[in-house]
């Protein structure tokens, strides 16, 4: 399915993107990545962090072909994870392993389930991959979002 389709059927809604908002974005999944690295911290709450990195390299990526979820639509965050290959070029295997690590967390959110350690060091892994990946997406393809 193209983003344009996604926009006819209400799972995505036209944006325009901005440096400063971008810049905000990818600052904010630093912070996230990092936090995601305190051995203090709780396996859920490492794993949170991590994910929540994850959502926003999908949300840059998005933006930056001039569209954001639509959050009045259920499955905002599966269509984020989906798109993945459309923005950023991330290889449907990769986002297939990004989408079950978004079904865990939707367990642990609403069920409670334990987050273990080794999915804690899979999402962090991989919120790594694709932060380094979203950065050289928006170098090569839309500098005028970075600095």
């Amino acid at each position: 399915m193209s983003l344009e389709n996604l926009l006819k059927i209400n799972q995505l809604q036209r944006h325009t993107a901005n440096a400063e908002e971008v810049q905000r974005l990818l600052a904010a999944a630093e912070r996230n990545l990092a936090d995601s690295a305190v051995p203090g911290l709780s396996d859920e709450t490492r794993f949170v962090a991590a994910y929540k990195a994850i959502m926003q390299c999908a949300m840059l990526g998005l933006m930056a072909h001039g569209y954001r979820p639509s959050t009045t639509s259920p499955g905002h965050h599966q269509t984020m994870m989906q798109t993945l290959g459309l923005t950023l070029g991330v290889e449907q295997s990769v986002w297939v392993v990004l989408d079950s690590l978004r079904k865990k967390r939707n367990l642990n959110d609403y069920s409670g389930d334990l987050i273990e350690p080794a999915a804690v060091r899979t999402c962090i892994t991989h919120a790594q991959q694709l932060l380094g990946q979203t950065r050289q997406w928006l170098l090569a393809n839309r500098p005028d979002l970075g600095r």
